[in-house]
């Protein structure tokens, strides 16, 4: 018998219908920290306060809360066209963001695959891979490699290449013929770094062993995070992507760059291979694309994988794959319009010369109680903080909680405070950031 539907507002709601993700759900539901509005670089919590964005929400609100161009197309988009599908039909807006994106991929990557997350983005980009070598007579590269402390989203493709421990254990085996490369961090080595360490580019050699121990030949792609983002930002050694670029692209391997939290300004350009010149086959994109304000994730890959498929594939679909929400209407409108705010006000840049001033600030914690190491890049900074004895994590969730009644939203991951505000804060919004971290930290035991 089908329940009636029926409003539910004078009842009390003691939260435990929804089953929240990546979040301890017994703790929050017994002390919740509920947002009910944002503008600007501000959130509102439900006790009426302003809370400093200090995550762009979760490293996706680049260009701020409730800007006034987004928020308009999405209405106007609402009302005119709501969805159509993009199996055998589209609609306008998923080709002119698509040649809106070429202006700012790298040159040569402007085929343009959507998806509704970075999530299904990865995967979509591991299937671009695999199925781009069958396509080409080499079938055998069925291999991929990702690298410790990865992330690529929670897709079982995701999970498997990724290497956060927590992600994967509960899952069974995951998908069979992957590899990971050593993680790049090294505390002795590249502690209260400040941009990209000089240790490590040696690191990117154990992708020769990979090859030695799996041949080329059954290896399809290698997928990394140019900064490592949700496992506490770790940044890459001088030297490390070249060495790896030069590795894959000697053997045939595919290099692809997950850059849903580096893209779209987080480093002060457009995408981190910019930054880096360092220019993969194929990148994922997501979070900065629409900026939040709807869900929308985009592969991008090198021309020359678009046109092995046109050209080599049978008579009728090219790709088996696809979503329905692929190039969603409203989420087209989103991102096109924020595409427009990004070059309007000039926020790629905006976040280069904001850069050093947050790196000055977030180093100027150093010498607080617990904090180990600091780790800075682009709009990006990072603290981590001595883990306690016998209990990982629960020094910096501490800090995570005390910060947010003090006015700040952050993320952790472990121990490692993560800060990346959105593109448009002002020298003001960082040292309001950078002093209740301060008194947070020291606060803490």
């Amino acid at each position: 018998m089908n329940k009636p539907l029926t409003t539910v507002e004078s009842q009390p709601n003691d939260l435990s219908q929804f089953w929240m993700p990546f979040t301890s759900n017994r703790e929050f539901k017994a002390a919740p920290r509920l947002l009910v509005s944002a503008k600007g670089m501000y959130y509102k919590s439900h006790d009426g306060r302003d809370v400093l964005d200090g995550s762009a929400g979760l490293w996706c609100v680049n260009i701020g809360h409730g800007h006034p161009k987004v928020v308009e197309a999405i209405k106007a988009q609402a009302e005119t066209l709501e969805y159509a599908p993009s199996f055998q039909f589209s609609q306008p807006l998923a080709f002119d963001l698509a040649q809106k994106l070429a202006v700012i991929t790298p040159d040569g990557m402007d085929r343009i695959f959507y998806t509704n997350s970075g999530s299904e983005a990865a995967d979509t980009a591991l299937k671009i891979a695999l199925a781009y070598h069958r396509i080409r007579g080499e079938g055998t590269r069925t291999r991929l490699i990702g690298r410790e402390r990865g992330y690529h989203g929670v897709g079982f493709g995701g999970i498997s290449v990724g290497g956060m421990v927590a992600n994967r254990k509960f899952f069974g085996p995951l998908i069979n013929g992957v590899d990971h490369l050593p993680h790049t961090h090294n505390l002795a080595k590249q502690a209260f770094s400040r941009g990209q360490p000089d240790w490590g580019a040696h690191l990117a050699d154990e992708m020769e062993a990979m090859i030695a121990l799996h041949d080329a030949s059954n290896i399809a792609a290698v997928m990394i995070e140019p900064v490592a983002g949700s496992t506490g930002v770790l940044v890459p050694p001088k030297g490390y992507l070249e060495r790896l670029r030069e590795i894959t692209a000697k053997h045939g391997i595919l290099l692809i760059f997950d850059e849903v939290i580096t893209g779209f300004g987080r480093m002060g350009t457009g995408f981190a291979s910019e930054r880096f010149g360092v220019k993969p086959d194929i990148f994922t994109m997501a979070k900065g694309l629409t900026s939040g304000y709807v869900p929308m994730g985009a592969v991008a890959a090198d021309n020359n994988i678009y046109d092995t498929f046109m050209s080599e594939s049978p008579a009728g679909i090219e790709l088996f794959h696809g979503y329905t929400y692929s190039a969603h209407p409203l989420a087209c409108a989103a991102a096109a319009a924020t595409l427009e705010v990004y070059q309007e006000e000039g926020l790629f840049q905006r976040a280069a010369d904001m850069s050093p001033y947050l790196e000055e600030a977030v180093h100027s914690l150093k010498d607080l109680p617990n904090v180990i190491d600091i780790r800075s890049i682009g709009l990006v900074g990072a603290v981590e903080l001595a883990p306690r004895k016998g209990a990982p994590g629960a020094r910096g969730m501490e800090v995570c909680i005390k910060a947010y009644e003090a006015g700040l939203m952050i993320r952790v991951s472990g121990d490692v405070i993560a800060m990346s505000p959105p593109l448009i804060l002002e020298k003001a919004h960082v040292d309001e950031m950078i002093e209740i971290l301060r008194n947070v930290i020291k606060a803490i035991e």
